[in-house]
């Protein structure tokens, strides 16, 4: 199985970083407002993302992103998916 970190956004750029193991089902639950932060700040697309086989190293993973500033998750984002649209994001 395997696992997912994920940055997710709005259209105001509000940053939401979280692990999943089923990418494509956490991303119609965020399009949907399915969950409480997300739904409360309309997060609706995925913009970028980092496969795991482990859980424990995604976790990690999501804990030093979530320590980065805002710039940095930034330049992550901005290099995988430059325009911020949901879907197009690609695999580095």
């Amino acid at each position: 199985m395997n696992y997912f970190v994920y940055i997710a956004t709005n259209r105001n750029r509000t940053l939401y970083t979280g692990v999943t193991n089923d990418l494509v089902r956490r991303q119609a639950e965020h399009a949907d407002g399915r969950s409480g932060f997300t739904a409360k700040y309309r997060i609706d697309r995925i913009v970028y993302f980092e496969d795991f086989e482990s859980i424990h190293d995604a976790i990690d993973r999501e804990k030093q992103i979530k320590g980065y500033r805002r710039s940095k998750k930034i330049a992550l984002i901005e290099a995988m998916t430059p325009t911020w649209k949901d879907g197009e994001a690609v695999v580095l």
